[in-house]
């Protein structure tokens, strides 16, 4: 089993000469990983009761994702699910939500898209019901760049497979959306990426709406936005195992893969 960091040397080399003395985070496996960006998650605000659902696609093109019945915040390692492309149950003792065709649909129409994570969080969500995607207004806010499109181009639930098939089509090369009326998806090409983008939406949106409420704010220009968000290549170094250490210090037992 490799460790995270050693997964990501190539990102983070350049920042951490020393990080083979000091690891990051203990040997983790995929599932592993998956487990704890759903804790992470969960803290930052997508712990909306036992919405949402995360998928990782491994190198053979399974599908790591969270179990149906578990809310994010207690998923374990040994929960996570293995699924064959067409979204079969192939290793793990939970079911798999109904609405996992956008996901697989996702995976399939786009190869840069290794990772996609789907809620209906707090402040994201808020701006979803709104219909609005909200300005960039501070750094932390900044660190993804593009647009933020919020799209409305679908009809009923995500169980609905050719419903979600418009919504992939019309998602383009988007790395993140907000779900009118319903929630916000991000994707992105690895777990360090998915967790600061996730973060960032989550933030911007409730800088965003704090600061109408107080009838303020400066909008960034886009070129200051492009600046800022450079980590998002490869996510924000250190971020992602700063968090994950935080859970794992609250529950050590999120990584027990089954033997």
């Amino acid at each position: 089993m490799q460790r995270f960091d050693d997964l990501n040397a190539a990102a983070i080399a350049p920042l951490a000469p020393r990080q083979g003395r000091h690891p990051l985070l203990p040997p983790v496996s995929e599932k592993g990983l998956v487990a704890l960006l759903c804790r992470v998650a969960y803290s930052e605000g997508w712990n909306e009761h036992l919405a949402g659902h995360i998928t990782l696609r491994c190198a053979d093109g399974n599908v790591l994702c969270n179990p149906w019945e578990l809310s994010w915040d207690e998923v374990t390692e040994a929960d996570i699910l293995t699924l064959s492309p067409i979204g079969e149950v192939i290793e793990g003792d939970w079911n798999v939500t109904p609405a996992i065709g956008l996901h697989l649909q996702l995976h399939s129409a786009r190869p840069d898209v290794h990772v996609v994570m789907h809620n209906h969080p707090e402040w994201s969500g808020l701006w979803a019901c709104l219909g609005e995607s909200p300005p960039v207004l501070d750094q932390a806010g900044a660190y993804v760049d593009g647009p933020l499109p919020v799209f409305n181009e679908y009809d009923g639930t995500f169980d609905d497979r050719n419903i979600t098939a418009g919504l992939v089509d019309a998602l383009g090369d988007a790395k993140w959306a907000l779900l009118a009326n319903h929630g916000a998806l991000v994707l992105a090409k690895n777990i360090r990426q998915a967790h600061l983008r996730m973060a960032t939406l989550e933030w911007r949106c409730k800088r965003g709406w704090q600061a109408r409420l107080a009838s303020g704010g400066k909008t960034l220009p886009d070129g200051m936005v492009q600046q800022i968000a450079l980590p998002d290549a490869n996510g924000f170094p250190f971020l992602f195992e700063a968090m994950a250490r935080r859970e794992l210090r609250r529950d050590p037992n999120i990584l027990n893969a089954a033997e």
